[in-house]
């Protein structure tokens, strides 16, 4: 099975945050090729966790789903990486934290508690999106799902990317030394996916993932990236899927780019635990209530509580 797809949507998020508006005047006549291939409405009109849908015109704090998934397109298979994304304008930040593909938390509509990179493969971005809404009780107006493929493509087209690696190790023919490295798509997939040499499994994964989104959105607020703005649309469109109209993603541009400047990452803490020969990130309610408290506090919301999940019953196979 494929996996570690890394990074994502973020992918986009680079695109629409940090190239110039210059790039989007020079796409305009793009919109249809956008809103026919990238583009696809969710069954919902809106968040249940919102009065009303986000004011992007206003400026208004909003969050986006980041997944990447294991399959040959972008509408199928599990979610290895689930990321969510919340962006304030009006302090110019983003909040991200990675959700390990292992935790166990009631997936919505099912009523049973499982994986959650299970969600997505149940019932697409529909229920991957209900489910992480009601695990940290926040809205997620956004989603965007990228391929494997996809991943790499994007890397390429921003002219790699650069991180620093905390211990030297070897992932699909690559080595990795300790230091700076500069990564191109290949290798860069390669550095994200690994896993069995950390010691912190899944949260030093999500750890790599994040330092490629860093790399990538630094790489494409680069004002020579505006001359690749052709490869960085043309990765998308054939591995990208959104509810993002092209005038969003124009809004988007306009009104939240400075965000980008500040960036905090938060992680999930929790302990491994075997169910039914399974095993599962069990995370405590005190821990998802705080990760919950910081991004509706960054999303202007009120203070709320996470509800608790319900009766925990067996999982579905792994």
């Amino acid at each position: 099975m494929k996996k570690a797809l890394i990074i994502l949507g973020s992918i986009m998020l680079v695109f629409l945050l940090a190239v110039g508006g210059y790039a989007f005047y020079l796409y305009q006549s793009v919109q249809s090729t956008i809103d026919s291939q990238m583009h696809t409405a969710l069954d919902r009109d809106k968040t249940d966790k919102r009065d009303m849908e986000v004011n992007m015109d206003d400026r208004e704090p909003l969050s986006f789903l980041l997944l990447g998934v294991d399959a040959e397109d972008s509408v199928s298979g599990r979610t290895d990486t689930i990321m969510v994304v919340t962006v304030n304008p009006d302090d110019e930040s983003m909040r991200m934290v990675s959700i390990p593909r292992d935790t166990r938390m009631e997936i919505a509509g099912r009523g049973t508690q499982d994986k959650v990179n299970h969600a997505y493969a149940f019932g697409g971005a529909d229920m991957a999106i209900a489910t992480v809404e009601n695990y940290l009780d926040i809205p997620i107006d956004y989603f965007l799902t990228v391929n494997m493929d996809g991943f790499k493509e994007m890397v390429d087209s921003v002219g790699g990317v650069t991180v620093y690696n905390d211990f030297s190790f070897e992932q699909s023919g690559y080595e990795f030394d300790e230091g700076e490295l500069f990564l191109d798509g290949d290798r860069a997939l390669a550095y994200a996916r690994m896993r069995q040499e950390d010691s912190r499994g899944d949260l030093g994964r999500n750890d790599r993932q994040r330092q490629i989104v860093n790399g990538m959105i630094k790489e494409g607020a680069q004002l020579s990236s505006v001359t690749r703005a052709e490869s960085i649309l043309d990765a998308l469109g054939n591995n990208m899927i959104t509810n993002l109209t092209f005038d969003k993603m124009i809004k988007l541009q306009q009104n939240y780019r400075g965000a980008r400047h500040n960036q905090e990452t938060m992680e999930i803490e929790g302990s491994g635990e075997r169910i039914d020969g399974i095993w599962y990130l069990q995370v405590p309610d005190n821990e998802r209530e705080r990760i919950s408290s910081e991004l509706r506090a960054h999303l202007g919301l009120e203070d709320g509580s996470v509800a608790v999940n319900g009766d925990e019953s067996d999982a579905d196979e792994d």
